[in-house]
């Protein structure tokens, strides 16, 4: 649960060495170790923008390729799966070093703050050298496992220059951790928006007119990533306007963070590992159901409820940075605030994109079904849209609980509760209600959101008891203190 550094130097967090001078302090961290509300909703906010970018540039990235031909797209499609697993890889990672970094903001520890960042940049480094050759030449043999088919040289063309980039797409994802652990969230919008509309905007451009087809896709999204990763370069480490100050002269390797970066970085992201499985398992069991028109319509509507829990999951992840300074800073009070004010911002947000959702699948189930191919899956689209929406609202306390057990450092119990959300109480349901009980795909919607609905409720208990647990320690370490 704890951080071995921040423990064995608490008795120095109230001498002068240890407190930030006023001219070290950046707005962010002044938000990051203020008022947790205002942190929490200021913080969220620029994430939910640039996440929404993201996720919209990713539809029209497939309008793009699929105007190539179903072949060309059919690649792009085997190829994304070993491309998230890197992200998830990546993400994860950076979830782990946002919570060690702004603990020791919380604790006032900058020395360690810095010494964080700096292991951050070594692990993407490392990574980067292990994973780089094997992606690129493993590649064929991982798309032939994955059916590839007659499109693997397709796919060979894209996934080869898209995995070249895998340095920069490390960089990138670890630097944003960086800058949200100090509360800098406006700036990693800047950032990660730009990036996807210069992908956007380079995908035709390099796809129709220089006629590169679909190595133009992947030449987009690699000359978008590495632009961005150049500007996050710069602001790290040439100017310097960041509150961690990152110098690779004074580096000295330390085991105790990496393994505090680990604690958190490593089980979030096999979480990520954990949806591609629960994936391919509810596809399996769709295709067992009711056929390949049950998993159109489910990875068609999956587009619809990933996009609509964006909100949700920015707030978690503003909530890692602001949960975890207060953990540093054994505030362990406003840890429950935190918890319950977040739930309640996104259950509202939940409660309205549930309502939005039922009212308009209609028209959301046309924008997929347009075709004469795809008309007749129309009304099957809507009812899918309709029974999904309705576990919107428990998002929220499960994302917001998972959040506050990795800013906290304990990663695994946020694993855990992913482990029995997804696997156990999803994917179990799912098949009991589709096949054992003969509801269908019908019933393996209503598997899915009873699913999450009962994980979403067993995280938040999860959380409120470690928080109760914790407030009695806070009160003991002031008594002591004074």
């Amino acid at each position: 649960m704890g951080d071995s550094k921040i423990e064995n130097d608490r008795e120095n967090c109230e001498s002068d060495s240890s407190i930030m001078a006023s001219s070290e302090i950046t707005n962010g961290v002044s938000l990051l170790i203020g008022d947790p509300k205002k942190a929490v909703l200021k913080l969220s906010a620029p994430m939910i923008v640039a996440m929404t970018i993201m996720a919209g540039y990713n539809l029209v990235n497939a309008v793009w390729v699929s105007g190539l031909g179903s072949d060309e797209l059919a690649a792009v499609g085997f190829v994304t799966p070993i491309f998230m697993i890197l992200v998830g890889l990546s993400n994860g990672i950076g979830a782990g070093v946002s919570s060690a970094v702004s603990r020791r903001i919380g604790a006032k520890d900058k020395s360690g703050a810095d010494k964080v960042a700096m292991h951050a940049l070594l692990i993407a480094l490392v990574l980067s050298l292990f994973l780089t050759l094997p992606l690129y030449y493993f590649l064929e043999p991982m798309l032939k496992i994955l059916g590839a088919g007659s499109t693997i040289d397709l796919a060979m063309e894209y996934g080869k220059i898209v995995f070249a980039g895998t340095i920069l797409l490390i960089f990138e994802m670890i630097a944003y951790s960086i800058l949200r652990a100090e509360g800098d969230t406006k700036r990693t919008m800047y950032v990660m928006s730009a990036s996807s509309i210069i992908n956007a905007i380079l995908d035709p451009i390099l796809i129709y007119y220089a006629g590169m087809g679909i190595a133009g896709a992947a030449w987009g999204t690699v000359i978008s990533i590495a632009l961005a990763a150049i500007v996050l370069f710069y602001w790290l480490l040439i100017k310097k306007d960041t509150y961690v100050d990152l110098q690779l002269k004074a580096f000295s390797f330390d085991w105790a963070i990496l393994k505090d970066i680990l604690n958190v970085g490593f089980p979030a992201s096999l979480e990520f590992l954990l949806l591609s499985i629960d994936g391919i398992v509810l596809n399996e069991i769709l295709v067992h159901v009711s056929g390949t028109d049950a998993v159109a319509v489910y990875t068609g509507g999956l587009r619809v409820v990933m996009m609509a829990i964006i909100p949700m999951a920015a707030i978690g992840t503003a909530t890692i940075s602001v949960a975890a300074a207060a953990f540093g800073a054994r505030n362990y009070k406003n840890i429950r605030i935190i918890h319950e004010y977040s739930i309640r911002l996104g259950l509202m947000i939940g409660i309205a994109i549930s309502i939005l959702t039922w009212l308009l699948a209609p028209q959301i189930a046309a924008i997929f079904t347009y075709t004469p191919q795809s008309a007749h899956l129309a009304p099957t689209f809507v009812a899918f849209l309709q029974t999904m929406c309705l576990f919107y609202p428990f998002v929220s306390p499960g994302i917001m609980s998972a959040s506050v057990f990795q800013g906290v450092g304990n990663g695994f119990m946020s694993l855990i509760l992913n482990l029995l959300r997804v696997l156990v109480f999803v994917a179990a349901l799912a098949f009991t209600f589709g096949i054992v009980l003969g509801g269908g795909q019908e019933g393996v919607w209503r598997g899915i959101v009873l699913g999450n609905m009962m994980g979403g409720i067993i995280s938040y208990l999860s959380a409120r008891l470690y928080i109760s647990r914790l407030e009695p320690e806070e009160d003991q370490w002031h008594f002591a203190a004074k």
